[in-house]
Formats: C-alpha cells, sequence, structure tokens
C-alpha cells in the first residue's frame, strides 16, 4: 500500500479523500491556487504545495506542475478527484511515465470513453443499447443541423468530452439549432478544451439512472447497484438518491450487466460509472461512461456500507476486489443533496462572497456532511460554488425523506446566496416524495418549487427584535463591573417604565417593534398592535451560533438568528429571512434599494453583446452572454424597453455589481 498519495484537486473531493487517507496512515499531499491557500483541503492535508494563479488552466490543470510536485514530496501515487485531471488520459499516461500510479483507470479506458461519441461506437459492438443519434466527427453546424432534423426534435446537444452538464442544450426546434450549438462548442472549448459534439434525441420524460461499477487488475468487476439522478436543473444533478426507486431485481441485475459488459470492452480498472437514460417503461439507453469517482459516490456508500475510495486505493495498488458480487447487498435507501452557492430565484445564478455563518447539521449514523469549505472561508468565482453534500440515510425511502427534511431544516448559511430553502421544497414536492421522477421534474413543478415571495410571519420580526435585546442584555452583563449606570440598557425610569422603538426592513416593507422592558422579559409590540410578553436565552455560546430559545406570548420557539452587519438573518420553521435593522437616526436614502441599469449578478466574463445598441426590445429578450463558474448565463430585458448603450464588450472581465446595460424601460 501508499505512504504518500498527492490529491490533484480541490474542495469537497480533496478533502474527502483526505479523510480515507487518514483513516488508513497515508500521508496526503495537497496542491492549491492562490485563490485557494486558505482552502480546507490546504488545512487538513499533511503538506500542500502552492501550483499557481486562480485560474484552473493556470493551476490544477498544468498536468506537468502537478507531476512535479508529485516527485519533489515523494508521493507515490496521485488521486485526481472528479473534474480538472480526472478523465485526462494524457495525464494518466504522464503519470505513468514518471513511475507514479494514477488512482484510476488505464489511460486507454480513458480514452475510450472520453469522447462520448466513441463510446458509443464501442458500445454498440457490446451490445449495449443507444438513444438514437448521431455521434460522428463531422462537425459542419448545417450537417448537425440536417442530422437533428433526421433524428427528430427535440433533441439533446451534447459536449462529445464533457460533463457535468456543461455544453448541453435540449433544443425544441430548428431555428434554435444554431445557437444552441454555438452556446455548447463555447462551453466545451473553455470547460474540456474540446468543441467537439454529438447530438441525440431528446427522451421525454426520462429518468437518469447510474450503475457504479469497479474493476480490478485481475479481471474482475463488480457492480454496486444503482442510483437515480433523474432530478436535475440544467443538466445538473440536484438529489441523488439509491437505490432507485421501483427498481425490480429484473431490471437492476439487467443494467447491472450491461454496465459491466461496458467496463470489459475497455479493461477498466478503479472506480467509474455507467450512466443510462431510462424510459418509464424500464427499457434503457447508454447515455456515457464516467471513467472516475462521482460527486454522488456517497448515497452508494451508505447503502453499502463500503468506502469508495479506499477500494480506488486497494486496486491502484494492485490488490484484488475486496468483495464479489454475491457478497455485495443494499441496505436501506440514501439520498445526497447539494448545497451550492446559488441564487434559485435568479435562475440558479452562482453567488460569491464570505461564508460569514455556517452551521450544517450534526453528523450521525443517520446524517453526512461532506464539504470543502467551513465559517470563515470564502466562495470564489474562480470555481463550482458547492458548500457541502449533505447525504441522509434510514431503512427505506419515507424515513431517508423524512431526515433530509429534517437536516435541511438545521442547515444555516449566511454570507451568500444558497439553495438550502429550494432543496427543501423539492423534498417536500409531491412528485419527488412519490417518486414520479424524471429529469424534467424542476421545471414541470415549478408552480411548487418557485411560490411567489410572501413577507415575514410577525414572529420572525419579533424574534429579530428579542435577539437584538439579548444581545444588548449581554453586552451589558459584560461591562456590568466597570460600566457607569449611564451605560445600563435595562430600561429603569425614575417615575415608570422605559420605552423604545427598534424599526427593521425587508425590502420596501418596513416595521417597527415598540419595546417596554417588563421583569424577566419585554414586552413587544408590533406595529401598534396587541402587545406580546418576549423572554428568551441565548445558545450556550453566548449567541455565537445564533441559536436562541424564545418564548413569545404562550408559544415557544427554537429558533436562530445571526447577525451581520445592519442584517438579522432568522432561521425560523425551515425558512430564512433576512431583515435589516434600520437606524431611526440616519437620514440618507435606504443604498441596498437602489436601482441603475442592467447589472452584473456576479462576477464574469461577457462572451456576446446579442441585442444592437439603440434597439427597442421586448421584456425577456436576450442582451448579453456571461461566462462565469464555467457555465454560461444569458441576462435578459427586464421590461419593455431601449438598449440605450452597452458598458462592456466581449471579453472583457467584469465585477460583481458593474453595470452593463443602459437601459431604457418603456413608459
Amino acid at each position: 500500500m501508499f505512504t504518500k498519495i498527492l490529491i490533484a484537486n480541490r474542495g469537497e473531493i480533496a478533502c474527502r479523500v483526505i479523510k480515507t487517507a487518514r483513516r488508513m496512515g497515508i500521508a496526503t499531499v495537497a496542491v492549491y491556487s492562490e485563490a485557494d491557500a486558505n482552502a480546507r483541503h490546504v488545512r487538513l492535508a499533511d503538506e500542500a504545495v502552492l501550483i499557481g494563479p486562480a485560474a484552473a488552466r493556470e493551476s490544477y490543470l498544468v498536468a506537468d506542475r502537478i507531476l512535479q510536485v508529485a516527485k519533489d514530496t515523494g508521493a507515490q501515487a496521485v488521486h485526481p478527484g472528479y473534474g480538472f485531471l480526472s478523465e485526462n488520459e494524457e495525464f494518466a499516461e504522464a503519470c505513468a511515465a514518471a513511475g507514479i500510479t494514477f488512482i484510476g483507470p488505464p489511460a486507454s479506458a480513458i480514452r475510450a470513453m472520453g469522447l462520448k461519441s466513441a463510446a458509443k461506437a464501442l458500445m454498440e459492438k457490446a451490445g449495449v443499447p443507444l438513444t438514437p443519434g448521431y455521434h460522428g466527427s463531422n462537425q459542419d453546424p448545417q450537417f448537425l443541423a440536417e442530422q437533428a432534423g433526421r433524428i427528430g426534435y427535440p433533441v439533446l446537444i451534447k459536449a462529445s468530452a464533457g460533463g457535468g452538464g456543461k455544453g448541453m442544450r435540449r433544443v425544441d426546434k430548428p431555428e434554435d439549432f444554431i445557437a444552441a450549438l454555438a452556446s455548447c462548442q463555447r462551453e466545451a472549448t473553455n470547460a474540456f478544451g474540446n468543441a467537439n459534439v454529438l447530438v441525440e434525441k431528446y427522451v421525454l420524460k426520462p429518468r437518469h439512472i447510474e450503475i457504479q461499477v469497479f474493476g480490478d487488475t485481475q479481471g474482475n468487476v463488480v457492480y454496486l447497484f444503482e442510483r437515480d439522478c433523474s432530478v436535475q436543473r440544467r443538466h445538473q444533478k440536484v438529489l441523488e438518491e439509491a437505490p432507485a426507486p421501483g427498481m425490480t431485481p429484473e431490471r437492476r441485475a439487467a443494467m447491472g450487466r450491461a454496465a459491466v459488459e461496458a467496463a470489459r470492452a475497455v479493461g477498466y480498472v478503479g472506480a467509474g460509472t455507467v450512466e443510462f437514460i431510462a424510459n418509464q417503461d424500464g427499457s434503457f439507453y447508454f447515455m456515457e461512461m464516467n471513467t472516475r469517482l462521482q460527486v454522488e459516490h456517497p448515497v452508494t456508500e451508505m447503502i453499502t456500507g463500503l468506502d469508495l475510495v479506499e477500494w480506488q486505493l486497494r486496486v491502484a495498488a494492485g490488490q484484488p476486489l475486496p468483495l464479489t458480487q454475491e457478497q455485495l447487498q443494499i441496505d436501506g435507501h440514501a439520498i445526497e443533496a447539494r448545497i451550492y452557492a446559488e441564487d434559485p430565484d435568479k435562475g440558479f445564478l452562482p453567488s460569491t462572497g464570505h461564508l460569514i455563518h455556517l452551521a450544517p447539521p450534526a453528523e450521525g449514523e443517520h446524517v453526512r456532511i461532506d464539504t470543502g469549505v467551513e465559517q470563515g472561508d470564502e466562495i470564489t468565482p474562480h470555481y463550482d460554488p458547492m458548500i457541502a453534500k449533505l447525504i441522509v440515510w434510514d431503512q427505506d425511502r419515507d424515513l431517508a425523506l423524512a431526515r433530509l427534511r429534517t437536516a435541511l431544516a438545521q442547515y444555516r448559511v449566511v454570507g451568500v446566496a444558497n439553495n438550502i430553502e429550494f432543496l427543501a421544497r423539492l423534498a417536500a414536492c409531491p412528485a419527488f416524495s412519490q417518486a414520479d421522477l424524471d429529469t424534467g421534474l424542476i421545471e414541470r413543478e415549478a408552480a411548487f418549487l418557485f411560490p411567489e415571495a410572501t413577507d415575514p410571519p410577525d414572529e420572525a420580526w419579533l424574534l429579530a427584535a428579542l435577539a437584538e435585546l439579548l444581545h444588548e442584555a449581554a453586552a451589558q452583563a459584560r461591562r456590568a463591573a466597570t460600566a457607569s449606570p449611564w451605560d445600563a440598557l435595562d430600561g429603569w425610569r425614575l417615575n415608570g417604565q422605559g420605552a423604545r422603538e427598534l424599526r427593521l426592513r425587508r425590502g420596501e416593507l418596513q416595521r417597527s417593534v415598540g419595546v417596554v422592558s417588563v421583569p424577566g422579559g419585554w414586552q413587544l409590540t408590533l406595529d401598534g398592535g396587541a402587545p406580546v410578553l418576549a423572554r428568551g436565552e441565548l445558545g450556550r455560546d453566548g449567541g455565537k451560533s445564533g441559536k436562541l430559545h424564545a418564548q413569545l406570548g404562550e408559544r415557544r420557539l427554537h429558533a436562530a438568528v445571526v447577525i451581520a452587519g445592519e442584517r438579522r438573518h432568522v432561521f425560523l420553521d425551515g425558512h430564512t429571512h433576512a431583515l435589516v435593522r434600520v437606524d431611526t437616526l440616519h437620514t440618507g436614502g435606504q443604498g441596498d434599494d437602489a436601482h441603475g441599469g442592467l447589472r452584473a449578478p456576479m462576477p464574469g466574463k461577457v462572451i456576446a453583446l446579442l441585442a444592437p445598441a439603440g434597439s427597442t426590445v421586448d421584456k425577456g429578450t436576450p442582451l448579453l452572454v456571461m461566462e462565469a463558474m464555467k457555465m454560461e448565463h444569458t441576462l435578459t430585458a427586464p421590461a419593455n424597453g431601449t438598449v440605450k448603450a452597452y458598458r462592456c464588450a466581449p471579453g472583457e472581465q467584469v465585477a460583481d455589481g458593474v453595470e452593463l446595460v443602459e437601459f431604457e424601460v418603456a413608459p
């Protein structure tokens, strides 16, 4: 077995590999970019080496530099994680040439499965069923458009060398094909260095089911059952679960055999995933093979009780597979939710910033957190904006779903927009609860998943005020020994009760909370309504965690209020309400409500300007394309109006909030 390995990755997967390596007594070497100098994987590894600037192409994708670090540190093997160089056959070959073990399949297998078109041709020879489509090398746009017409709309354009939803578009009509193709090719080039695509028939209401396979150097290949990854948005997985709901033993065996045959066809070694598109009637088609560990591998670990990273290390060291197919069993049900720094209400735009407050649910037998960040870390625009993977397990799917809902309600993040409440709605969605699954679930359940915004409940305003008062009281208690009596905030008055007012705001809505000190607490009056007796206490850490045990009238509540600058983030009943404390002495305007032109929703690069300056456009008309976090984002007209001028140019890097378009709304 190895004594030291290098992890050629970052974030959550690097931390995940370090955890297993440490348990096995294997030393780890981390590599990091300038943007990741203080990252969690750097802090966890036994040693870490800087490999370049923030851009991945100048750091995590520079194979020669990573191999040199492996040689310099005495690492015997390289674990590539997923993404970056994990499916790069040239890197695998370079490792072998340098006498360093690549913890993954042989370069020949990566090459065979790395290009989707070549992989499909290979699978066709092996007798694995394929989705109708064009998988050839002719990349002429008009030719591909003709092939799409032959296949029949809707079609799916997919980057031949890609994955992770990048370089992928569904096209429903011929007139949209060329523009969608150009966008796919740009994304594919940026993400994978290869603009080639394939075109396939888009299966209506498909399920995305993948089989985990494992091979060793002795020729043994097994499958570790399936995962259902149907719940997706923009072709990126959101929720994954194992085993797949409704899977019969016969269908599982058939898909497992097909996956093993696919692995055998390329002499596969290590962890891999064979992905299928499945019809509702049970028929299935080979889609692609990912020659690496998957993001969603924890759900397989949870239902099998195995550590797949340990299996990777043992197989890479030349050991046989630890178990035979007959020894593998399924125990219970697991679901994984990907916690992202993104705003679902703004088209899932990525969010950047510092994690001012990060409190995941407690881990245990039923709950697991895989993460690459901690409180105080930064989500930057340079990499995927994942915060963590939340994995839950229980004896059956209904119990696992209950665990997921509870864990999401306990997850608290402040500092970046996030998708936790969206995931909670998804977990509560009747279609998902009843396992009515397909890759279009999020779109068809949009009314449930994207409800109209509502004002925070009265309790949220009162809890924010109560937390404010408790923090003031705690600060006063700390100063009591030396403070002047004139600094006291206890509401004492010579001939009566002391009264004051707190004002809070959410967007345009502003509410006032009248405060009167009473023995043991405060009497709170919201907007002049009925008074409520409020009392409570902060968590044992003095409020640092935000935990708040409160009583409002006859109701007792366990909530959290995190104070960050002028904002009070109230976590109540699985919802987050961001309220702003209004300074009653401030006479200026409310800066965060100011409006300007069309502004950059995140840091990124301007790719294209779509509407001419001076043109009159309708609401929703695409105006420009930005690229951020390896994905393209189209900014559209916010209303009917006129594009007065552009404040940016194609190729320009822009900061978050910078005005991009001078736009005049039609009267």
